[in-house]
C-alpha cells in the first residue's frame, strides 16, 4: 500500500501546477506545493486509511487540521465525509466528499476526492480526525455520498467561511456537513428543515469571540469572509456562532450519532 501511495508522487507534483485552488476557509496562496509536503501529505492518506479499514467502518467523519486556529480554541479547521464503496474492478476504496471555497472568491463548490487529494493541501499539522458513524446512520448516508444530484440538495454556493450556523445567506465546509447528515437522517430537503432537525438532535455551535476591528478587516481584505448573515446583538457582542470542526465531531460522539473519535498522526 505504501508504494502505491507514493508512487502517485511525480504525478500528483505535476497535476498540481494546473488545477484551479479551492480552499476550506484558507487564505488564497500562489505557492506551488513542494514534494516534501506532497510526501507528507500521502503519508498521512495512507495512516489515515489504514485507521479507518481498521475501523470496521464503511462511513465517516473526517477532519483535518488546514490552519491554526489554536487561538479560538479549535484544533481541526475542516470535516467531511469520508466513505467506503467498492469500484469497478471489485476492489475496495475510500473517497472524501466536500465542499470548498473557490480561491478568492465567495462562492463553494462540492468536490469528491481520493484521500491523498484531500491531504494535499499544505496543512497546518500533518494530523487527522474521523469519528465512524453508527452502522444506522452509515446505512442511511452511503447512498447519499454516491448520488451527485442528491449531495447538492441542501448546497449554498454562497460562502462565508464564518456563516451563522443558523442562518442561511451563506454556508460554510463544516455546515454543509451537518445539514447533509441531517438530510440523511430526516428526509429534510430544505436547510431550515435541517437546521431544525440539528438543533432537536442536540448540535451546538462554536461561539467564536472575534473583536470589531478583527471583523472589520477580515471583511475588507477577504472575500470569503462575512458577518451579516449574524444576529446584531450577536455581532455587537462579538459573539460570532458557528459551526466549526470540532463541535461536530464532539456532537457525533455525545448524540450517539457516531462512535469514539479516532486521531491520525
Amino acid at each position: 500500500m505504501r508504494n502505491r501511495f507514493l508512487s502517485l508522487l511525480l504525478v500528483l507534483c505535476c497535476a498540481l501546477l494546473s488545477v484551479p485552488h479551492a480552499f476550506a476557509g484558507r487564505p488564497c496562496e500562489t505557492r506551488r506545493p513542494s514534494v516534501a509536503s506532497i510526501t507528507q501529505g500521502l503519508q498521512l492518506a495512507e495512516r489515515t486509511l489504514a485507521a479507518l479499514e481498521a475501523s470496521g467502518s464503511d462511513v465517516a467523519v473526517l477532519a483535518r487540521a488546514g490552519q491554526d486556529l489554536g487561538k479560538y480554541g479549535q484544533r481541526y479547521s475542516h470535516i467531511a465525509f469520508a466513505y467506503r464503496q467498492i469500484d469497478a474492478q471489485g476492489n475496495p476504496v475510500w473517497r472524501v466528499v466536500h465542499k470548498l471555497n473557490q480561491c478568492g472568491t465567495a462562492e463553494a463548490a462540492l468536490y469528491r476526492q481520493g484521500l491523498g487529494e484531500f491531504f494535499l493541501d499544505d496543512p497546518w499539522r500533518y494530523e487527522a480526525a474521523f469519528v465512524p458513524l453508527q452502522p444506522a446512520v452509515q446505512r442511511r448516508l452511503l447512498p447519499l455520498l454516491q448520488n451527485d444530484r442528491a449531495l447538492g440538495t441542501l448546497h449554498e454556493r454562497h460562502y462565508s467561511m464564518v456563516s451563522y450556523a443558523w442562518g442561511r445567506r451563506y454556508q460554510q465546509s463544516n455546515q454543509w456537513v451537518i445539514e447533509t447528515l441531517a438530510l440523511g437522517m430526516a428526509g429534510t430537503d430544505t436547510r431550515e428543515a435541517a437546521q431544525q432537525w440539528l438543533k432537536a438532535a442536540g448540535y451546538v455551535p462554536t461561539v467564536l469571540h472575534i473583536d470589531a476591528m478583527t471583523r472589520l478587516g477580515g471583511r475588507l481584505t477577504a472575500a470569503n469572509v462575512a458577518f451579516d448573515d449574524h444576529p446584531l446583538g450577536e455581532r455587537m457582542a462579538d459573539r460570532i456562532r458557528t459551526v466549526t470542526a470540532d463541535s461536530v465531531l464532539k456532537w457525533l460522539e455525545r448524540s450517539g450519532l457516531g462512535t469514539e473519535q479516532r486521531v491520525v498522526r
